[in-house]
């Protein structure tokens, strides 16, 4: 079993500054909560990494799919709970894929792997809260 280990230093009111990967990253909260605005949100970085999870999934299949894109856009919406813990109750994820005479199939392939066996974050993530998805050309 491997193990992945984070570790950060408390800077300023609320931020983290921590390495992850060989990259900074600095963590912040509101000012409305006593932060100062200096880096993203810690939910924030949730969808973030599931942006990134099943986008890196897709783009490597759709690679090895010999099929060429001219863009992917990825975007989440995810429902929060309006009580603390304000969870994510809901969290929907649209492909957008730009390209001639992409194919549907391959497309939808790809995602559905991602999604249903292939993205850690998404199956960490959906014993939260269900994911919901569509592909949409443009």
């Amino acid at each position: 079993m491997a193990i992945k280990k984070v570790k950060a230093d408390l800077v300023g009111n609320m931020g983290f500054e921590m390495e992850l990967d060989g990259f900074p990253l600095l963590m912040d909260a509101s000012k409305e909560v006593g932060g100062e605005e200096r880096g993203p949100r810690p939910k924030a970085l949730l969808l973030s990494a599931l942006i990134g999870c099943t986008g890196m999934d897709v783009a490597s299949m759709l690679n090895k799919m010999q099929v060429e894109l001219d863009g992917l856009t990825i975007e989440v919406e995810a429902e929060e709970a309006e009580e603390h813990p304000r969870v994510y109750t809901k969290i929907h994820v649209i492909y957008r894929f730009r390209g001639d005479n992409l194919p549907e199939d391959k497309l939808n392939r790809a995602v559905t792997l991602s999604q249903e066996q292939y993205c850690s974050v998404s199956a960490i993530l959906k014993k939260a809260a269900p994911i919901t998805y569509e592909v949409v050309i443009e």
